[in-house]
């Protein structure tokens, strides 16, 4: 039961009161009591700083200042890093730029031309130089002989055996079924960049496969006379144009610059082959020779043909006109003996006398016998006198 009443009492320090107050207090069932929150005590004080001794100092500072110096490396190095993307790329070169193996960029954009270019270092990116102007030279494998390195630059040739080996000699077959060394040089340039990089692993090998393929298909189609005497440029042409075209076919980016093709029969053919070439050789010599002199006559014949046509045709002209001339003429007298014929034959006749006789010193005429008949003249002449011979040399 609750009652209500008025006492005095104490209260502990920390109810903020005085030593003693009076006030009314409620009690119930239950006694109720509120106490103030108490404030947490203080950290204890620190205990005093130990003084290091000179050697721990020492350390300490040595230690501070290597942390220093392995920031500055640090940055010096990532510096250095970042900076190591910055690339030239030449004037003969173009470069392409992959990131993780893939090319930034598609097309001519992939390509970066001359000058300063930036690209995350490796193994980020990764730079990739092309040549483009720089011709590239590729010397086929197969189809010629084995030879070693310092017989090639001495321009000497191996031992020749009884017959071809097979497991070191290369060889082609031709059109009428002959064994032939051949061999052929490319010099090429790459045009597209972009498609002689990423279309093959090696793309130099792959030039190289293609250079083989089209020195073997070419000396399918000539026949060994072909290659090697009759018609040498042919089949060298014959290689160059299925080059670019297997070029083409495949994609590999280059261009055909120049192409240089040698052809050599078996070795142990050689002597063989040199007897019949030579007879080769002489058979030409014999036939230029005549077609030489058969030449020379004809054009003598058609020089002579020429001017004999030519004299012809002078002289007729000449005959035309000196007929021309005369007919003329007689026509201008025409009239005139139509007058009196008798006196005009008589005038011409004393006119063609006189000049017949213009050097002659005597000159005597006889008249026609008035019957007709033959009239006979005898002239008595004298002898020339002789001239006085004279003695001695003739000067």
């Amino acid at each position: 039961m609750g009652h209500d009443h008025d006492h005095p009492h104490e209260h502990g320090p920390g109810c903020g009161c005085g030593p003693e107050h009076g006030h009314d207090h409620g009690h119930g069932d239950m006694l109720s009591h509120r106490r103030a929150p108490v404030a947490p005590a203080p950290p204890p004080a620190p205990p005093p700083e130990t003084p290091l001794d000179p050697g721990s100092q020492a350390l300490a500072t040595a230690l501070r200042s290597s942390f220093g110096i392995v920031k500055v490396v640090m940055v010096g190095l990532v510096i250095l890093f970042l900076c190591s993307g910055f690339f030239t790329v030449g004037p003969q070169e173009r470069a392409l730029v992959l990131r993780f193996g893939k090319p930034l960029g598609e097309g001519e954009k992939a390509l970066r031309g001359p000058g300063l270019h930036f690209a995350l270092p490796y193994p980020v990116d990764e730079v990739v130089r092309v040549p483009i102007t720089e011709l590239q030279r590729v010397t086929s494998t197969v189809g010629w002989f084995f030879i070693t390195p310092e017989q090639e630059v001495a321009g000497t040739e191996p031992f020749a055996g009884p017959s071809l080996n097979p497991a070191t000699d290369g060889y082609v077959l031709t059109a009428d079924r002959n064994i032939i060394h051949a061999r052929a040089t490319l010099n090429y340039r790459i045009e597209d960049p972009v498609a002689y990089v990423f279309n093959f692993t090696a793309a130099s090998n792959n030039v190289l496969n293609t250079l083989n393929t089209a020195l073997v298909q070419s000396a399918a189609q000539f026949t060994v006379d072909d290659i090697l005497t009759r018609d040498v440029f042919g089949f060298k042409d014959a290689v160059r144009r299925r080059m670019t075209e297997l070029a083409a076919l495949n994609r590999l980016g280059i261009v055909v610059e120049q192409l240089e093709v040698a052809s050599r029969p078996p070795l142990f053919l050689k002597n063989d082959f040199a007897r019949v070439t030579d007879a080769v050789q002489k058979r030409e010599k014999v036939i230029n020779e005549a077609r030489t002199v058969e030449n020379q006559v004809l054009s003598k014949a058609g020089a002579d043909a020429a001017g004999l046509t030519n004299a012809a045709a002078s002289e007729s002209v000449w005959l035309v006109e000196s007929l021309k001339a005369e007919a003329a003429r007689f026509n201008d007298l025409l009239p005139r003996y139509r007058e009196n014929p008798h006196l005009f034959v008589e005038l011409r006749l004393t006119e063609t006398m006189g000049r017949v006789m213009a050097g002659v010193q005597d000159k005597i005429f006889l008249s026609d016998s008035p019957e007709g008949n033959a009239r006979e003249l005898r002239l008595l002449l004298n002898r020339e006198p002789q001239r006085p011979r004279r003695d001695g040399p003739t000067p």
